[in-house]
């Protein structure tokens, strides 16, 4: 007996002692350096889809077909290049774009900036309420402006008071929704061909809708407070991080650093693009092949999603515009805040706790708290969404202009100005801007 129980007593220490020396299963490294490095490009090109951005792809695809989606191939390098030129701007110099426009231009410049971005950004979160609102109507009916406020205030009390990074990981699940583009593009009656020829080959219409059209997507994709919030949290990042320093003050991890940046922006904008040329391809496939060429409502929009998700597809658009709606707002009322806190030079972050910003956090609830108002006049959100992109595109370029001046300042960027492809890209992208703009001008002029 004594033998039996000494024989158990060695085989469990046998076992102790095998499970002490057991390895733990090797986590996959580049796996882990892949996902670490996906940041402010990852949320900022999520963010891109918000109801502005669904709103005026699926009024793009209504309108103009398939013939419009070449142009989502064509903005997708430049976006990226301008969008990491943005980055690279925060992470070099610590300061957000804002911050070092007011550092190296004179006072018009930046108060200039300013008051076109906050005018852009208010629209857009107006914008982006109302279609929250408008949704939910869809869904439960009752009064849309109630939930207008009722957003408003979830987003502003969650900003101030929430742990950003927790609220943005939730949120993140919801445009998961918008995934159903992807599937109702495999699952709806498309013609292959024609929207393969309309994805490859360019085709520009000289005409006031088309060029209006090319702004709104434009605007929508290179969006002036994606290239300041960009840039604002590189700087936020490495604020909070006591191993960080400005790079031009450690350039000695530039190589680390910009390939970061560079993998991080062009993840985050292939993700905006795919469910862009998703939206486009799913209405032109389905509300401009049957004739229904101007979107007015939530509706109309979510009966694109009808060939793959049937009567559920009221509640996939709703949950998909709440959802972007929730994660934008954020970044359009952030970088608003961004912009002015840096151009005053007051304390900024939404790492901060209030009492340590308060004129920080103060911008960013008056931002909200103007887009809700705006609700309560006659505002079409779907309209007021694709207007608000079109204003985005007019006011994208002169602050791209300075983004570009700015990366070849050696008082500004050290040693790590911007060169190479990236930088002429950011150019590309800039006059491409200004050109559309231009273009669409000349042609209500003689329309």
């Amino acid at each position: 007996m004594s033998s039996g129980i000494g024989s158990m007593a060695a085989t469990r220490s046998e076992e102790v002692a095998s499970r002490k020396t057991r390895k733990k299963p090797v986590e996959n490294p580049d796996q882990d350096s892949f996902l670490r490095r996906l940041g402010p490009g990852l949320i900022t090109g999520a963010s891109d889809d918000d109801p502005s951005g669904i709103g005026t792809y699926s009024q793009a695809g209504a309108q103009l077909g398939f013939g419009i989606g070449w142009t989502m191939l064509f903005t997708y390098p430049l976006m990226a290049a301008i969008q990491e030129i943005s980055g690279r701007i925060g992470r070099v110099t610590g300061h957000g774009i804002a911050g070092n426009v007011c550092r190296n231009f004179p006072a018009p410049v930046i108060w200039s900036m300013i008051v076109l971005l906050f005018v852009a950004n208010t629209i857009n979160v107006a914008a982006d309420l109302g279609a929250m609102g408008d949704a939910l109507k869809l869904l439960i009916g009752g009064p849309g402006t109630l939930y207008v406020v009722f957003f408003g205030a979830i987003s502003v009390i969650a900003q101030i008071f929430f742990k950003y990074e927790r609220y943005v990981a939730i949120l993140k699940w919801l445009t998961l929704v918008l995934l159903a583009y992807v599937i109702a593009l495999f699952l709806a009656k498309v013609p292959w061909s024609e929207a393969l020829k309309g994805l490859l080959i360019p085709k520009i219409e000289w005409n006031g809708p088309f060029l209006t059209t090319l702004v709104a997507i434009l605007g929508t994709t290179i969006s002036p407070y994606l290239f300041i919030w960009q840039s604002s949290q590189e700087a936020e990042e490495q604020r909070i991080d006591p191993d960080k320093k400005p790079l031009k003050r450690e350039p000695e991890k530039e190589d680390e650093e910009i390939k970061r940046i560079r993998i991080d922006t062009l993840v985050g904008m292939a993700v905006s693009n795919v469910i862009a040329i998703a939206i486009i391809m799913t209405t032109a496939a389905t509300l401009h092949a049957s004739g229904k060429t101007d979107i007015e409502s939530s509706a109309q929009a979510a009966e694109a999603l009808r060939p793959v998700a049937g009567a559920m597809a009221e509640l996939i658009f709703a949950l998909g515009i709440i959802g972007t709606g929730l994660l934008a707002i954020p970044v359009l009322a952030g970088s608003t805040a961004y912009a002015i806190g840096e151009g005053r030079k007051w304390p900024v972050g939404l790492s901060r706790k209030p009492k340590e910003a308060v004129a920080f956090y103060s911008v960013l609830a008056l931002s909200v708290a103007l887009g809700v108002g705006l609700n309560f006049t006659a505002l079409d959100p779907i309209k007021a969404l694709y207007w608000s992109a079109v204003i985005n595109g007019i006011l994208a370029a002169p602050i791209m202009t300075v983004m570009m001046l700015l990366v070849r300042r050696k008082s500004v960027m050290g040693d790590l100005m911007v060169s190479g492809p990236v930088y002429w890209l950011g150019w590309i992208a800039t006059a491409a801007m200004f050109l559309c703009i231009v273009g669409m001008a000349c042609s209500m002029m003689w329309s």
